[in-house]
């Protein structure tokens, strides 16, 4: 089976604009990204998912430069672009990472793709390391039973998206539980959504050579050294899924199982035929 690596960026940020062209020593936030999902070993195409707004046009010139591939799609509904990215590319999973975080882990992206290449989940995510750092990895078939379970309920927006892939009664899911070396109880974040993300973020690119792709581990250790690091976004909130949301993606796996069957089954007859 063909493994992809799926970054979705886009250049709509309120909070922070055009937060992933920022500079974090001699590189964008974006490039960041980049050349640390080509370094992830399993993964056979790097594809940079964005949309066709016009906004987002440095990110496929930034793509192109970088030597990886993009893809144009969707701009408010991710589950669909990547959906439509992987079938694209003809990959039957891919890990994935939104190009808010330059720190995501290569060891656990690496291990997503194996066990996506070796056995038959259809998600796999990571839990007990700061949010940025955690990654996750599907299987293809299975984004499109989600996407159409999202369209039989009307959701366009999808930009937090796990709800709707991450039911256990329906999916094969596999979560791992990292190990404690990769924990770290008192530093919850390490992502880019406000200027203190940028300025931590800052901070730590700035204690590594300019070409470098820092492992987690040895960013951890500029922690430990400074301490006062965590305290510079401490206060940043994450968003979260809509309740709403999510209560109703809930219901709908629940109690409508005979919908979920028969899309399942469609969508199984389309690849056989």
């Amino acid at each position: 089976m063909k493994i992809g690596f799926l970054i979705t960026a886009r250049l709509k940020s309120s909070r922070l604009p055009l937060k992933l062209l920022l500079d974090l020593n001699g590189q964008r936030v974006v490039e960041r990204v980049i050349e640390r999902a080509k370094s992830v070993a399993g993964c056979e195409e790097v594809v940079l998912c964005t949309s066709y707004v016009p906004q987002d046009k440095p990110l496929v010139e930034i793509a192109q430069r970088r030597g990886i591939f993009y893809f144009i799609g969707d701009p408010d509904n991710v589950m669909r672009r990547l959906l439509q990215a992987a079938l694209f590319f003809g990959l039957g999973g891919f890990v994935g990472i939104t190009a808010d975080n330059p720190l995501f882990s290569i060891y656990h992206a690496e291990l997503i793709a194996d066990l996506l290449k070796r056995e038959q989940w259809d998600y796999i995510y990571t839990s007990g390391m700061p949010v940025g750092v955690n990654i996750y990895g599907v299987r293809t078939t299975a984004l499109q039973i989600a996407c159409k379970v999202a369209e039989e309920l009307g959701v366009e927006d999808t930009e937090i998206w796990g709800v709707w892939i991450n039911q256990p009664q329906v999916f094969r899911v596999k979560e791992i539980r990292v190990s404690s070396q990769y924990q770290r109880s008192t530093l919850k974040r390490l992502t880019l959504d406000e200027m203190p993300d940028y300025e931590l973020f800052r901070e730590i690119f700035q204690n590594f050579p300019s070409t470098a792709i820092p492992d987690i581990l040895d960013v951890y250790k500029l922690f430990d050294r400074d301490p006062a690091l965590e305290q510079i976004n401490a206060h940043v909130v994450q968003r979260s899924v809509d309740p709403a949301i999510e209560r109703k993606a809930n219901e709908f796996y629940r109690d409508q199982q005979e919908i979920v069957r028969g899309i399942q089954e469609a969508i199984r007859n389309s690849i056989e035929s």
